[in-house]
C-alpha cells in the first residue's frame, strides 16, 4: 500500500548554478549537485527540463537525463553548462539516487529571475559564489 511507503526527507544535497570562473556573466554557468553527506551517494539520476514564457510565447526545453555512478561524501558532480539566455525560464533538476539501502528524490526549481548576482551565495565546498537551492 502507499501508506506502507516511507517518505524519506533529503537532507544534506543541494544543486548550485555558478557563473563561469572567468567572469563574464554572458558565457556558459555550470550547473552542480553538492553532496554535503558524510557519505557518497549512489546510482544519481537527473532530469533537467526547462519550461515558462519567452517573449510572449510558451517554451519547453528538451529534457535532458544524466546518471551518475557515485557522487563522493562532501562532493561535487557537474550536472551541464545552462546558457544565461535560459534564466528567463523556470529551470527544474529532478534528482534520485540511493544512500545507504534507502532510495530518495527531490525537485530543485529555479523559478524564471531567481538566477542573478542579486541572489548569490557562497557555494559550499567549491568556494565560489552562485545561486543554490539545498
Amino acid at each position: 500500500m502507499l501508506k506502507d511507503i516511507p517518505q524519506l526527507k533529503v537532507e544534506e544535497l543541494a544543486v548550485a548554478i555558478l557563473p563561469p570562473e572567468n567572469g563574464d556573466l554572458e558565457d556558459l554557468w555550470d550547473v552542480v549537485i553538492l553532496n554535503l553527506h558524510k557519505y557518497p551517494i549512489l546510482s544519481v539520476m537527473v532530469t533537467a527540463k526547462g519550461y515558462g514564457e519567452l517573449d510572449g510565447e510558451k517554451r519547453t526545453t528538451s529534457t535532458f537525463r544524466y546518471f551518475i555512478e557515485e557522487i563522493a561524501a562532501n562532493g561535487e558532480h557537474k550536472i551541464e553548462p545552462i546558457q544565461p539566455d535560459l534564466f528567463t525560464l523556470t529551470n527544474e533538476y529532478w534528482i534520485s539516487f540511493s544512500l545507504g539501502n534507502q532510495l530518495f528524490d527531490k525537485k530543485y526549481i529555479f523559478v524564471r529571475g531567481s538566477i542573478s548576482p542579486d541572489n548569490f551565495t557562497n557555494i559550499p565546498i567549491l568556494n565560489r559564489p552562485g545561486v543554490m537551492i539545498r
